[in-house]
């Protein structure tokens, strides 16, 4: 019966806390509850007043805050303060705009091309399965085996130092 009036009396709105939410370990988060009317049976123990509160769903909005909201808004603050230092240390400002208005026309003309792909009928399925094949093989030459996995590591450090021009 303890388990009915906890069911109750979240039923008609009362607080309780949940567990494993201490002051010390908490986190930001929102939970919503809803839960059913009661069963008749169960609504006889009741008074009058609660009655048409357990009729309905009841919503229950808990929320639990950290003392670490501080230091994320210190960290937002010094992202934006950081990109506005490189932005106002860039040269060519236009340059920017030309490689991003660049970067979403192809993001959209990469759109156009899957949907017409996606249009034929056999074809994304054919795509499908060269995906999974080379997804395979790559997996088989350079996942699979340590020295293959040292190899890969030094290719990618080896492009690293190519885009960045120390090489």
């Amino acid at each position: 019966m303890a388990s009915a009036t906890a069911f109750t009396s979240l039923a008609v709105g009362g607080a309780t806390r949940l567990p494993g939410a201490s002051a010390g370990h908490s986190t930001r988060s929102s939970l919503v509850l809803f839960l059913p009317p009661l069963p008749s049976t169960r609504r006889q123990g009741l008074s009058s007043s609660l009655l048409p509160e357990t009729r309905r769903f009841s919503q229950i909005v808990v929320k639990a805050s950290s003392s670490e909201e501080a230091t994320g808004s210190v960290q937002v603050e010094e992202l934006f303060s950081d990109l506005k230092e490189k932005w106002d240390g860039l040269e060519n400002k236009s340059t920017v705009f030309i490689y991003g208005g660049g970067a979403i026309v192809a993001v959209w003309l990469s759109s156009i091309v899957i949907s017409a792909i996606n249009s034929v009928p056999l074809l994304p399925k054919i795509m499908e399965l060269v995906g999974l094949g080379y997804t395979g093989w790559f997996v088989y030459r350079y996942l699979l085996f340590k020295s293959s996995r040292k190899e890969l590591a030094t290719d990618i450090e080896a492009l690293k130092k190519k885009i960045a021009g120390t090489e």
